[in-house]
């Protein structure tokens, strides 16, 4: 499902129509804040995003557990595991596919001993079991049941907080105001082109402001340079995907959007893989994209024959990052 389009525009009629429900969802979004949190045993780095749709959330979770991995530390992930079947808590072995435990916990697992569960404090139980001196949660912001040490929202430099509104209204997951008292940093990704009213806010809190960008795999990007690609993508924002390729001189004359977390039939699967056969062009995908796909025999051929595009998360001011980040060790 993609977000409606009206959410990244400035407040209209729809957004006026929806304003009660926002009102309501926003009061017991805020409220839940107030709970407090059980501790994990280990400092709980937290990675969220202030709305819906996709930022580099995971990628920002990644690049930390590098850094800590780097200190000496020893991450765990933790995460929910969104759209796969097991509820876990359970660490994910190269034995699971998305349909068991959602496509972000499989690229997680590559880099860190990985724990899916929706209890979020039964997961970070299994975590410290298994000898975590940090927790890195990818998502879980608005889940008050664990108590963070840090929380670092993520936001699209280019969309922002679209129409600044609450859903259904808007993108927010909370209000604004809301989330920022509970947030101890601000990582905004890309050209700061929509976050301006975030920033501000920010800024008037005097929350620490850092700046990313999704660095496309260089040696991925030589091999592609002289082909023409069919790009498809089911993420939070297929048009951040189209833009990267673009930026890093890639040229797809053929663009395909799906929902965030698309599963893809048999019959998508066929069409594509049609579609560039017949224009003579090579299938180009996410990393997520790619690990949907793992373990479904009727997507097969299309996983086989599509490439992943690797990107990196590039934080400008990165010995600041860092020592912010050490910080929660204490």
């Amino acid at each position: 499902m993609q977000a409606p389009a009206f959410w990244w525009r400035k407040p209209g009629a729809r957004a006026a129509l929806l304003s009660p429900l926002a009102a309501i969802y926003g009061a017991v979004a805020a409220r839940q804040f107030k709970q407090p949190g059980a501790h994990a045993g280990a400092p709980v780095i937290c990675v969220g995003n202030p709305t819906v749709g996709g930022a580099g959330k995971t990628p920002t979770a990644i690049a930390i557990a590098r850094m800590l991995i780097a200190a000496g530390e020893n991450p765990v992930f933790l995460t929910r595991g969104y759209g796969g079947a097991l509820a876990g808590p359970i660490i994910v072995q190269p034995q699971h596919t998305a349909a068991d435990v959602g496509d972000e916990p499989l690229l997680l697992a590559r880099i860190a001993p990985t724990v899916v569960a929706r209890d979020r404090v039964a997961g970070a139980r299994l975590a410290t079991a298994k000898c975590a001196s940090i927790i890195v949660m990818d998502d879980g912001f608005q889940n008050p049941s664990l108590a963070k040490k840090l929380s670092i929202l993520v936001i699209d430099g280019t969309r922002g907080i679209g129409n600044g509104r609450v859903i259904p209204a808007g993108p927010l997951r909370a209000p604004l105001d809301a989330q920022l008292d509970r947030a101890h940093a601000i990582l905004i990704v890309g050209d700061v082109t929509g976050a301006a009213p975030l920033v501000i806010a920010a800024r008037s809190r005097r929350l620490p402001l850092f700046h990313a960008r999704l660095t496309p795999d260089p040696a991925t990007v030589a091999e592609l340079a002289s082909t023409k690609v069919l790009a498809f993508a089911g993420i939070g924002d297929p048009v951040k995907f189209f833009a990267t390729l673009a930026e890093a001189g890639l040229e797809a004359p053929i663009r395909r959007a799906f929902g965030d977390h698309h599963r893809y039939r048999a019959d998508e699967a066929t069409a594509l893989l049609n579609e560039a056969e017949r224009n003579r062009l090579t299938l180009l995908t996410t990393e997520k994209d790619l690990a949907r796909m793992q373990g479904d025999a009727s997507l097969a051929t299309l996983a086989a024959r599509a490439r992943a595009l690797p990107v990196d998360l590039r934080i400008t001011e990165d010995e600041d990052f860092r020592s912010f980040l050490l910080g929660a060790r204490r």
